[in-house]
């Protein structure tokens, strides 16, 4: 269970309110009472209960938020011990999705890191295999692999014959991201078979630990199939805003950057394609204070895309 979910209790809890625990930890509301329903589910029981003054833990929760604090505190602890020798230096290498929503995460720790003190900080942008190798024999400590669930065995079981550790981030449905002049864009109903004929960007990294690209699933022969692979987020939103027949499948993105390059996100009805985001690092690896912050700050911007309303 994602221990940053505790933290965001204790700090309702603290306040009394979710309301004032969001602006202290910069999230929108509906985010963290959606995350904090997230948390009571995994539970099972209901941490908080509403009164005229706010919000108080119910009795098992009053229990559950003692346990918690004891965790995050032996955390804390674990954190000091693990300390770099070097304290003046905040040294970190990571691997990131091509155009991910983490990068926000990524640049919300970079604002947070503190600047009177030397700084070596490495963000690359990668496809799954690349984030992998970079670890392998790149000296990045930390990735964030992103793989279609299809294909989960062959990545999970590749990370074990890497003797590499894995952690969920997020599991989500793919968007379909396009213009906003696309002559589909606001259909009620969005269908998968409607962007068959549509000219697809991916990605530039697509490879699948043990599979060839000969024995890759073939497109549905019905259709002529027009693919772009590009690696950089910019060219890609680029070609979605100036190719109206163009589209894209992503993780949902922020509506400032759809505002931006002019372009949409729509839920398919009867799409199948789903994604994880894992966090990679080495079995021996201990996590430093440093990768545990910015872990916490992908987690918060996960949470801020999660639990937007999708049409």
């Amino acid at each position: 269970m994602n221990t940053l979910y505790y933290k965001y209790a204790v700090e309702v809890e603290r306040f009394g309110s979710i309301t004032q625990a969001a602006d202290t930890l910069y999230m929108a509301q509906p985010n963290l009472s959606k995350a904090i329903k997230e948390l009571e589910d995994s539970l099972g029981i209901s941490i908080f209960k509403r009164t005229s003054k706010g919000v108080i833990p119910t009795q098992k929760g009053a229990e559950f938020l003692v346990y918690a604090k004891n965790i995050l505190a032996q955390i804390e602890k674990m954190e000091a011990l693990n300390q770099q020798d070097d304290t003046q230096k905040q040294y970190l290498n990571i691997s990131l999705p091509y155009g991910s929503y983490l990068k926000d995460g990524f640049i919300q720790f970079i604002k947070d890191l503190e600047h009177s003190k030397e700084i070596e900080i490495c963000m690359k942008e990668a496809g799954s295999i690349e984030a992998i190798n970079n670890i392998l024999y790149d000296k990045f400590d930390l990735g964030v692999i992103r793989y279609q669930t299809v294909y989960e065995t062959y990545f999970l079981n590749y990370l074990k014959e890497k003797e590499l550790n894995y952690d969920l981030i997020w599991e989500f449905d793919c968007m379909a991201i396009m213009s906003e002049n696309h002559k589909i864009a606001h259909e009620k109903v969005l269908l998968k078979h409607k962007l068959a004929d549509c000219l697809e960007i991916l990605p530039g990294d697509t490879a699948i630990p043990y599979i060839s690209a000969g024995e890759t699933p073939l497109p549905d022969s019905n259709h002529i199939h027009k693919t772009i692979y590009v690696g950089d987020q910019y060219t890609r939103l680029t070609l979605l805003s100036s190719l109206p027949n163009s589209y894209m499948w992503s993780s949902p993105l922020q509506e400032e950057l759809l505002r931006t390059w002019g372009v949409i996100q729509r839920k398919c009805a009867d799409s199948d394609i789903r994604y994880k985001d894992v966090l990679i690092y080495p079995k021996e690896y201990s996590l430093t204070t440093l990768d545990r912050k910015l872990i916490d700050k992908l987690y918060m911007a996960k949470n801020q895309v999660a639990f937007y309303h999708f049409t």
